[in-house]
């Protein structure tokens, strides 16, 4: 699984560099990129979770649960049974988004924390250090998304 990962995640970087994918989570990038992973959906694990956006706010920790620091639009909590953690997921409903530094999400995601509060069937998506940093994602807020687990990642991931 791991080899198909690589060449995956590469043709999905080379995609979104291209800056095509600008528009809103329903856009045809994103439909072909999805596309693309149902072709190889046989090797890859795909989960429909409920999304649930938090920020740094309300004492909440700057470290996930495996010692790393908490990166905006890249860190994601879950329950770790049914998406374990160090799993890198591909979130269809997140590309073009608007990042932190004005750049379109890529739609990768670091499911590198867990919740108390996540049960099957829901993940949460770490939007940055203030309520003003949700904006961008609130249109998926406890929306259904598409989740795709496209290979897995070792230590902390990068900011």
């Amino acid at each position: 699984m791991a080899c198909l990962a690589v060449p995956f995640a590469l043709f999905m970087a080379a995609i979104t560099a291209t800056g095509a994918a600008q528009a809103a989570p329903t856009d045809p990038i994103g439909d072909l990129i999805n596309d693309v992973a149902a072709k190889v959906e046989p090797f890859l694990a795909r989960f429909d979770l409920v999304a649930t956006l938090y920020h740094g706010g309300r004492g909440m920790r700057d470290r996930d649960s495996l010692g790393c620091k908490v990166v905006p639009m890249r860190t994601a909590a879950v329950d770790g049974v049914t998406v374990p953690r160090h799993s890198l997921l591909f979130i269809k409903e997140t590309v073009g988004l608007k990042m932190p530094d004005g750049r379109a999400h890529d739609g990768f995601w670091y499911a590198s924390d867990l919740g108390g509060a996540i049960h099957e069937g829901r993940i949460d998506l770490f939007t940055g250090h203030t309520a003003g940093s949700m904006q961008p994602l609130l249109p998926i807020n406890l929306s259904k998304l598409t989740v795709t687990k496209v290979g897995e990642f070792s230590g902390c991931p990068s900011a």
